[in-house]
């Protein structure tokens, strides 16, 4: 069974790809991720490790070709365009002018995805931008049968705990276009942290094996 929707999860993302090829245009097999960088006081640049070993963990457990050498992309930049996921992270502050809000705005409503993870400080200043961003539109609790929970890994109970700040229950927030999650961000989780080398946090082994599935599950 678990076979089954290794392959059904490895159509799928085929499928999503093909649709967005006008949109994502990659010069390989492989598809690559972007890491956001963005102007403030946030350190966007943190964990270097994290995003290629979930790339790594991901299409080891995955059939879907992933280039694990990632690439730092400015949020204004046309080359977004080129990443068909985007990840997003940082303990301070964000800066966004309009043109920034414009291009992640096109780049969401044609077929990209954006993952944010707060590292504890990054909240606040989150929710400002994305007001720029959609100022119509609300960031909503994305509820524990979303698909994005069971994409690969079964997580009933919605998001691990992966680092205690705040004793505050990990949630899952996202906004949703035309029936599509467009973006998807966790609060009081850490997932990315998980995802670093384990020297990095020192997590125990099973919490990071905790935080790389539910990472596959995202970018699947």
């Amino acid at each position: 069974m678990m076979n089954n929707r290794f392959a059904t999860s490895a159509l799928l993302l085929i499928f999503i790809l093909g649709l967005a090829l006008p949109s994502f245009a990659q010069q390989s097999s492989e598809f690559k991720l972007a890491r956001i960088k963005y102007r403030g006081a946030g350190d966007w640049y943190n964990d270097p490790s994290s995003l290629k070993n979930l790339a790594e963990f991901t299409r080891q457990q995955v059939p879907i070709a992933i280039n694990p050498e990632y690439d730092d992309i400015a949020l204004g930049s046309s080359d977004l365009f080129d990443y068909p996921f985007a990840f997003l992270t940082g303990h301070g502050s964000i800066s966004m002018n309009q043109v920034e809000a414009t291009n992640l705005r096109k780049y969401l409503n044609n077929g990209g995805f954006l993952y944010i993870d707060d590292d504890y400080g990054l909240d606040k200043h989150f929710r400002e931008i994305i007001k720029q961003v959609y100022p119509d539109e609300e960031l909503i609790e994305i509820p524990f049968e979303h698909p994005i929970y069971h994409q690969v890994y079964d997580f009933p109970e919605g998001l691990p705990k992966i680092h205690e700040h705040d004793g505050e229950a990990p949630r899952g927030f996202g906004i949703i276009k035309d029936g599509r999650l467009v973006l998807f961000y966790t609060y009081e989780s850490n997932l990315a942290d998980g995802w670093a080398n384990p020297e990095v946090h020192n997590n125990p082994a099973s919490i990071r094996q905790q935080a790389l599935q539910m990472g596959t599950n995202i970018l699947v």
